[in-house]
């Protein structure tokens, strides 16, 4: 697993984010069953052949870049991801065939030009500056190169926000527009959208909130803690919601192909 030395040094919501990935990696995969059935989504827009050098942007604990691996098998591939914790369940796990690389999508520690298909599932949603990730995506990417996402959208887990009454202590994620905004400016061309809302189901909310801190994706935020009586008060709201299946929590999952011109 390397590092580059000149990359910047994380601010303090990276740290956080990275902090709260390295913590989830050993038990990662097990409670991924969301982020895995939208990736497959993802994993379908791939194309039948990629060039040589691949990028699986914010490749956590490695699954998604093994399959890169195994998908093209004549490529050279790289997992990046800003989570320390994640690399090395990711090295333990597959070994040195593939470079495992520290680094944020808002700053790629690559030359440009360095990669002719970047695949990234999930990652985005927690960059700050949308607008310096797709601009770095441009400057990584050969020309002809593409890049295939999903992100995030306002309304996710919008379920578990109604429960806690707390909005502001979830991710807050760019819009489409914004999203739409950075893209034009980096130069990049978007070649397919598609926005669909997800919904999974969980037993009860011990489980729905096992199932966003088992994966990284609750990161601690001022008030976000809940009290023993607004815990109480939480689940009795979420209990409103429940369906036959069990309590909802829905992704709006924006998945994207952007290609980089000739």
């Amino acid at each position: 697993m390397s590092t580059t030395a000149t990359s910047p040094p994380p601010t303090n919501w990276q740290a956080s984010v990275a902090h709260a990935f390295s913590r989830a990696a050993p038990r990662y995969d097990a409670l991924a069953n969301a982020q895995r059935h939208i990736g497959e989504t993802l994993w379908s827009t791939l194309p039948d052949t990629a060039g040589m050098r691949l990028l699986d942007m914010g490749c956590g604990t490695g699954y998604w870049t093994q399959r890169l691996a195994v998908r093209y098998p004549n490529a050279r591939i790289t997992g990046l991801d800003i989570a320390p914790g994640m690399l090395a369940e990711a090295q333990a796990r597959f070994g040195n065939h593939i470079r495992w690389q520290l680094g944020n999508a808002e700053s790629l520690p690559f030359a440009a030009e360095t990669f002719d298909l970047v695949f990234s599932n999930l990652a985005i949603q927690w960059c700050r500056d949308i607008g310096a990730v797709m601009n770095d995506l441009h400057r990584v990417l050969a020309p002809g190169g593409q890049a295939h996402l999903t992100t995030l959208l306002p309304g996710t887990l919008a379920e578990v926000a109604h429960a806690w009454q707390r909005p502001e202590a979830l991710l807050q994620t760019p819009d489409r527009d914004e999203l739409a905004r950075a893209i034009d400016h980096s130069g990049l061309t978007p070649i397919h959208q598609h926005v669909e809302r997800r919904t999974f189901h969980y037993p009860d909310l011990n489980a729905v909130m096992a199932s966003i801190k088992g994966v990284g994706a609750q990161v601690s935020r001022p008030n976000a803690r809940l009290t023993r009586r607004e815990l109480k008060a939480a689940r009795e709201r979420f209990e409103t919601l429940r369906e036959p299946p069990g309590l909802p929590v829905s992704y709006q999952c924006f998945t994207l192909q952007l290609d980089k011109p000739l």
